[in-house]
């Protein structure tokens, strides 16, 4: 594994760790008043057609990254459409 798989994986560490918090809060308080539902659906589909993109070109650390940003970005959006 040669250094741009090493920068890869700490950017998708650093990338998806970034929604843990957002998606605990909302699972913790049930509240997602301050939630564009617009915006993470956005989101939601960009990452997505990065984790389509990464399965194509065999790109682990783009295949880990975003299917995991995928899974805790859908909490959220099914989060904000069951609690408003």
């Amino acid at each position: 594994m040669g250094l741009a798989d090493w920068i890869g994986y700490m950017a998708a560490i650093a990338t998806t760790a970034c929604y843990v918090p957002q998606a605990l809060h909302i699972i913790r308080e049930r509240r997602t008043a301050g939630i564009s539902l617009m915006a993470y659906s956005l989101l939601l589909w960009g990452v997505g057609l990065w984790l389509i993109y990464g399965i194509l070109v065999a790109s682990w650390p783009i295949i880990l990254a975003n299917a995991a940003s995928f899974i805790l970005i859908f909490i959220i959006v099914v989060m904000k459409l069951r609690l408003g």
